[in-house]
């Protein structure tokens, strides 16, 4: 009895750290795919806004007169730059997490030759940790800036009159680069923890892969 359970318990032990790559890795990679793809959208819907969007203003002692202006946000490029950095980075952390799922399907292959090492799967997991903090890092700053440039720019605006510079008006595209950085921080993050956990899991001596 005794020896049986000496045989079956490296397969088991196997089958128990492929599941758990499968599981994080899809897990990590579905949720990062759909937050990329709506970081991306705002930051679209963004980048055009302020490429396409005019605003039709009456110049102040013009009756009848109106000018298409271009309605820009002075200084919210570069929280856009930081947003796509982020998302940039995190393309790369969505490679990862693939990484981890074919990890988790060698493993369960019956050649022993085909299965990964575990150094190899202990260091794309902290690669994968390391990626996460580093897209954390770039998305806070693009929120931070977007958010101080939204600041000074609601700061600016004549309260209780009405506002006849485009540039000095909110709109809700400005706003979209706030949610892009921040729809990339939660991303990050999700990934950050997956690969931490995973790592961490490995990492015991009493679970070699």
């Amino acid at each position: 009895m005794q020896t049986n359970v000496e045989v079956k318990s490296p397969g088991n032990h196997l089958e128990r750290v492929a599941t758990i790559l499968r599981i994080t890795g899809w897990s990590s990679f579905v949720i990062q795919i759909a937050l990329a793809a709506t970081s991306s959208v705002l930051l679209i819907l963004a980048a055009s806004g302020r490429t396409f969007n005019q605003a039709i203003v009456a110049p102040p002692g013009i009756p009848g007169a109106a000018v298409a202006t271009q309605a820009t946000t002075p200084g919210l490029g570069v929280g856009i730059f930081w947003a796509v950095s982020s998302v940039l980075v995190l393309l790369f952390g969505i490679y990862l997490a693939f990484r981890l799922i074919r990890f988790g399907k060698r493993l369960r292959h019956p050649d022993p030759v085909i299965h990964p090492h575990r150094m190899k799967v202990i260091e794309v997991v902290r690669l994968g940790t390391i990626v996460g903090f580093v897209g954390m890092l770039l998305a806070i700053l693009g929120t931070g800036t977007t958010l101080a440039v939204l600041l000074a720019k609601s700061v600016a605006q004549p309260q209780g009159v009405a506002i006849y510079d485009p540039n000095r008006i909110i709109r809700s595209l400005d706003i979209f680069v706030a949610a892009a950085n921040t729809t990339a921080v939660t991303a990050h993050f999700i990934g950050a923890v997956v690969a931490a956990g995973v790592y961490n899991w490995l990492h015991r001596p009493s679970d070699p892969v």
